[in-house]
């Protein structure tokens, strides 16, 4: 069954730019023979992960997520059925964002700002808000 898991967690400060660089280059190899397509969002201190693919391959790769000495506080905040995949051809895209830029680089109503800090504080669950805000982000 395709499949939607979105995470977020808490970005230890051992996880340099460099780290980053390596888990999208670790993403961008593994995650396409496992069908698996998604976005990353960070910051200096938060992650959001979107990913996309069949039920089982997600929670494989969300038990090693969770173990990763680079983040701590993993709260999956939505998994659920999709009917489409929103990100195809992205084995794994990415985006820094300061909060500072979310005004300026998206498409953001106040709404979506208080979906987005429900998001990053991992209060929020329903997914299609999740998937619809993220869409904003990469999709402009």
């Amino acid at each position: 069954m395709l499949t939607h898991l979105v995470y977020v967690s808490a970005r230890k400060r051992n996880c340099t730019d460099e780290e980053i660089e390596k888990i999208l280059a670790a993403c961008r190899a593994n995650n396409g023979p496992l069908d698996i397509t998604g976005v990353l969002l960070y910051s200096d201190t938060r992650f959001i992960q979107y990913v996309e693919g069949k039920s089982t391959a997600l929670t494989n790769l969300y038990d090693k997520i969770k173990k990763d000495t680079r983040h701590e506080k993993v709260v999956m905040i939505s998994y659920n059925p999709i009917t489409e995949r929103i990100f195809p051809s992205w084995q794994m895209g990415s985006l820094k964002i300061t909060s500072d830029d979310i005004s300026f680089i998206t498409d953001i109503t106040s709404q979506d700002k208080d979906v987005f800090q429900k998001i990053i504080s991992g209060k929020e669950a329903d997914g299609a808000k999740v998937r619809d805000l993220l869409v904003k982000f990469f999709k402009r």
